[in-house]
């Protein structure tokens, strides 16, 4: 597939599985693609298989990615110390915060597929999805193997169709949405650090960091914002965010922001902010700010 670059190979950089992607790649327009290969005549459950894999890398963040990059170039005897620039100069960023898109697209190849396969890749690809199929058959030729590679679904002749129709699905359903407000802010800390591009979850994120710093206590905060239940989920203890979260079964970890380095500890107990913020986010930062002394050189603001 042209316009991929290889993060990884065999990447299974995640807790609770054994499951390795075969090759992890990136595009241009940041978008993971896990690329799915299997030796079978049929491609036996490949797609099955790839799901699971791009439903487990679709949270990961730029630095994650940079440092699989930095392992696969060691792995391979390069110089480690250029993923980042490599990244960032494959996808026309060479400074600033970088974020991986939300979609993960998937690619599978394979010397042929069953009919099970692509029933159930051309339903994907109805449902919104970007799954490729790619055969790819091995001859013997005056002693050297040749490789005949041909993209199957969706056909070449086909593709810039079927893109639009996935388009025109996506135009619907995001005018079923309208009136949702995606504005975004910036924030400039008490320290001269600025943050940009922020999304509402982010905005509050920050300033809620920057409250805690200056002493300002999370039944405080909770406090400042009467009609929002569920701020924050804690535990005794300086937990990592597994930790917190396996105290928590019924709480899913997609609704709090519980990396290790997003959570916040105070008074020998571990915090993780809820990223779950509506229409009176804005009201509930004025109020948060509100516990700050006088002078404490913490503002946002909204950006066109």
């Amino acid at each position: 597939m042209p316009d991929l670059m290889v993060l990884a190979e065999e990447f299974g950089d995640w807790e609770g599985s054994r499951r390795r992607i075969d090759l992890l790649c990136l595009d241009r327009n940041r978008q993971l693609v896990v690329v799915e290969l299997k030796r079978t005549e049929d491609g036996g459950h490949m797609e099955l298989q790839a799901l699971r894999y791009a439903a487990m890398v679709s949270t990961m963040r730029f630095e994650q990615a940079v440092d699989a990059h930095r392992k696969y170039l060691a792995s391979r005897g390069m110089q480690a110390d250029t993923a980042e620039g490599t990244i960032r100069t494959f996808v026309g960023i060479p400074e600033g915060p970088i974020s991986l898109a939300g979609k993960v697209r998937i690619a599978l190849v394979s010397a042929n597929f069953s009919k099970e396969i692509t029933s159930t890749v051309l339903w994907l690809n109805a449902q919104g999805l970007d799954v490729t199929c790619i055969r790819a058959v091995p001859y013997s030729f005056n002693g050297h193997i040749l490789m005949d590679v041909q993209q199957v679904i969706p056909l070449p002749e086909a593709a810039e169709f079927q893109v639009a129709i996935r388009e025109k699905m996506m135009e619907a359903e995001s005018a079923e949405s309208h009136g949702r407000d995606f504005t975004r802010y910036r924030v400039h800390t008490s320290s001269g650090q600025v943050f940009t591009d922020l999304p509402k979850r982010w905005l509050i994120f920050h300033v809620v960091k920057e409250v805690l710093a200056y002493g300002v206590t999370p039944d405080e905060i909770r406090n400042a914002v009467p009609w929002r239940s569920g701020i924050f989920l804690s535990a005794e203890g300086c937990l990592t965010g597994q930790q917190l979260m396996s105290m928590a079964p019924t709480k899913s970890p997609t609704r709090f922001f519980c990396n290790d380095d997003e959570l916040f500890h105070v008074a020998d107990k571990t915090y993780a902010l809820s990223n779950q913020w509506g229409e009176r986010t804005e009201e509930a930062v004025t109020n948060i700010m509100a516990c700050l002394p006088v002078g404490h050189g913490i503002m946002y603001e909204a950006l066109a």
